[in-house]
């Protein structure tokens, strides 16, 4: 038995020529006049737009490094921030927290201050967009209430509309997440259960002072140091290239560069440390590599078949976290 044709479905809707397509119902007629329903037409347009991935989402914001660092890397840390338009009445206070309990958005406090989770999943491709949007709603909730997820409009703004652009961003490193609590000394019951166990997950990480963004972190077997850089990719492959093929990559004795990940567009190398190499040993040897890494970035020569053999080794050995 032949099947029977569909009928087609004649536009029904508001039909526009040139200018904006309004937002309908995702099983509406498309108003652009096409006959067919939103969700398959227009709608998909808008639905792509918001998931596109932003490759460098904290670009343009002060710290940029920084803002990459908490969100892939630190476990407990929290940054004061200025609103472009300052604070609204009530709010006493904005600061980013690395994670909150229970993974919530945000939470505002009972005294009306915001806490805005960073390592959270965020439901559009647009990182920026979406803390903005939580951000938002968070200076008008309720004192005393979380703030639940939900996914930003795309048209609606970005963190680097809503920060001030000359404020700063000073990361605030803690051993553990006693900053989710007013009065952590007095926690009993599952709250007091549920910050030790965070307390215990916490990775012992300290942000040296004499580099931007490089952070030394301690694990069972041996120490990390992980530095974000907003160098080029491609100069900064190339430099770092040059002073492994020279033997002067290293941060000193029993320490080696050992490859490198990318994160929201920027680039960590990293370095393998001994067990008993503090985040203080790490300081000048640090600084030092940093001399040799502008002298090598300065240079437009050509990898020699060493260097190009050292980039390939780096390169192979790099992992993309978003």
């Amino acid at each position: 038995m032949a099947k029977k044709r569909r009928p087609q479905t004649k536009a029904t809707g508001p039909q526009v020529a040139n200018g904006e397509i309004p937002v309908v119902g995702a099983r509406e007629p498309c108003p652009c006049g096409s006959g067919r329903r939103y969700k398959a037409c227009h709608g998909r347009e808008a639905a792509h737009a918001v998931t596109e991935l932003v490759q460098r989402p904290f670009e343009g914001l002060p710290g940029e490094c920084d803002w990459v660092a908490l969100r892939e890397l630190v476990p407990a840390a929290t940054v004061e921030l200025t609103l472009a338009e300052g604070l609204p009445e009530g709010v006493p206070s904005v600061t980013l927290a690395t994670v909150l309990p229970m993974a919530w958005p945000a939470l505002r406090r009972d005294n009306g201050a915001v806490l805005l989770g960073l390592q959270n999943d965020m439901p559009s491709g647009d990182i920026s967009r979406d803390l903005a949007d939580t951000l938002r709603r968070a200076l008008t909730a309720e004192p005393g209430s979380p703030v639940s997820a939900e996914r930003a409009p795309g048209d609606g703004p970005r963190l680097q509309d809503l920060l001030d652009p000359k404020g700063t961003f000073s990361p605030t490193l803690h051993e553990g997440f006693e900053f989710w609590l007013e009065d952590a000394a007095n926690a009993t019951g599952e709250v007091a259960a549920s910050l030790e166990r965070a307390n215990a997950a916490a990775i012992p990480t300290v942000r040296l002072t004499g580099v931007e963004a490089a952070y030394w972190c301690e694990t069972p077997e041996k120490n990390h140091l992980r530095w974000v850089m907003s160098h080029p990719e491609e100069k900064l492959l190339d430099a770092l290239a040059r002073l492994h093929a020279a033997g002067a990559s290293s941060l000193g004795e029993n320490t080696r560069l050992v490859g490198s990940f990318r994160a929201h567009g920027l680039t960590v190398p990293v370095w393998d440390l001994p067990r008993g190499m503090s985040a203080e040993d790490t300081e000048k040897p640090a600084v030092d590599l940093a001399e040799r890494l502008a002298e090598a970035l300065a240079s437009d020569a050509p990898l020699t078949p060493e260097q190009r053999r050292a980039r390939g080794g780096l390169t192979n050995r790099q992992v993309t976290l978003s």
